[in-house]
């Protein structure tokens, strides 16, 4: 949730309240079963884990938009503290580790919610409530599938580099045209260049069902069985 650490002690454990109903309301309302993902909350961050067989257009579309709606029905309460999220979604490898989750998945999905350009994209859309970002897996297997409640013309491609990662990212924020993305994109500081600094590794972006709401109240949704990676071969250019 954007600004949560201004927030007091007994208005950050209410809207960690309101977070959760509002995330359970989506779910349902999507035809999701929270019960059943694997939850990993970290007071500001919720990072969850999703059956194998949830279907990712669910997540991407319908649950996407019943979250924009009740965000929106909630921040027009009367003297209601605002609540504005970055979700970010990624698919592929996640595995049970001692501390929570390892593996690529989850650490893209912490990478994309951190990204300069998603919350270039929120504090320059001063009226969004959500913005959202997913893989280029995610985006080029499933929201230019064709499939209903999905256009791919919504969404803005990013190049992500945050710490390690390296790779690309599409932004839509509902309620919101592409161009006005773009223009917010644009106001998102530049990556620093190090000549001297080590090369980078490019993490695998092979993700199977997932996704992250927020920061500084965030989450991950992530799931799936472990996959060959891809064969090696350049970023596209652009």
């Amino acid at each position: 949730m954007e600004q949560y650490s201004r927030l007091d002690t007994r208005t950050q454990s209410a809207v960690q309240s309101e977070l959760v109903r509002m995330l359970d309301e989506a779910a349902a309302l999507s035809g999701l079963d929270r019960t059943a993902w694997t939850r990993q909350p970290q007071g500001d961050l919720e990072f969850a884990v999703l059956p194998e067989a949830t279907p990712e257009d669910a997540v991407l579309g319908p649950f996407v938009h019943h979250l924009a709606v009740r965000l929106g029905d909630r921040n027009t309460l009367p003297a209601a503290q605002r609540i504005r999220l970055r979700l970010a979604m990624d698919t592929g490898v996640v595995a049970d580790a001692a501390l929570g989750h390892a593996g690529p998945a989850p650490v893209a999905v912490a990478r994309y919610i951190n990204t300069p350009q998603l919350r270039s994209v929120l504090a320059t859309l001063t009226a969004a409530d959500l913005a959202v970002i997913v893989s280029d897996r995610l985006y080029q297997d499933v929201v230019r599938s064709g499939r209903p409640d999905l256009d791919a013309g919504q969404y803005v491609r990013v190049h992500v580099r945050v710490k390690e990662f390296g790779g690309y990212g599409w932004i839509r924020v509902p309620g919101h045209a592409p161009d006005e993305v773009r223009s917010a994109v644009a106001e998102a500081p530049k990556p620093s260049v190090d000549a001297d600094a080590p090369s980078r590794t490019t993490l695998s972006q092979r993700v199977h069902q997932g996704a992250a709401v927020g920061r500084d109240v965030v989450g991950g949704l992530t799931v799936g069985l472990p996959v060959p990676p891809p064969a090696a071969g350049p970023w596209p250019a652009g």
